[in-house]
């Protein structure tokens, strides 16, 4: 008689677990500390990991073709594969108007991130935080789309 997969209800525990729990089974599972993002990255890299333990990760073939697929899409500057394409960006020299507690403020798009009151900043989150004092996503505070592509 087979015994039930495990994995399953392992993976759909995480949903409930606490969030210092999630941590102390990153440090279990990756051997490292976690990383300061929010409990969903958690999550999900939580969940690939306990399901790369149990049944395999990538097959060394496909790890081989991903990296020449990425030599393809920058030339091997590994460099550049860190660097993610943002093709939701605005274009250079596109203005950004938002209006906070009655101030307008205008923000510009340059070629290497974006200029507030003659100042460069290289997020929008930077910029929305020194505007507002607390954290904020930049592509919300000023009505675009976030990076993930998502509104």
């Amino acid at each position: 008689m087979n015994k039930p997969d495990p994995i399953p209800a392992r993976l759909a525990a995480l949903k409930t677990t606490p969030t210092p729990d999630l941590k102390q089974q990153w440090r279990d599972l990756f051997d490292s500390e976690p990383p300061p993002f929010n409990r969903r990255y958690l999550e999900s890299r939580l969940a690939y990991r306990i399901q790369e333990l149990a049944y395999g990760g990538l097959k060394p073939e496909t790890i081989r073709r991903l990296e020449r697929l990425g030599e393809e899409l920058d030339g091997g500057d590994r460099k550049k594969r860190g660097i993610r394409a943002d093709r939701d960006r605005p274009i250079t020299g596109t203005r950004l108007l938002r209006e906070w507690q009655g101030v307008e403020q205008i923000v510009t798009v340059t070629a290497d991130g974006f200029e507030w009151q003659g100042r460069p900043y290289k997020s929008l989150s930077a910029i929305a935080r020194a505007i507002t004092g607390t954290r904020w996503n930049g592509w919300t505070f000023f009505g675009l789309k976030n990076h993930r592509g998502r509104t």
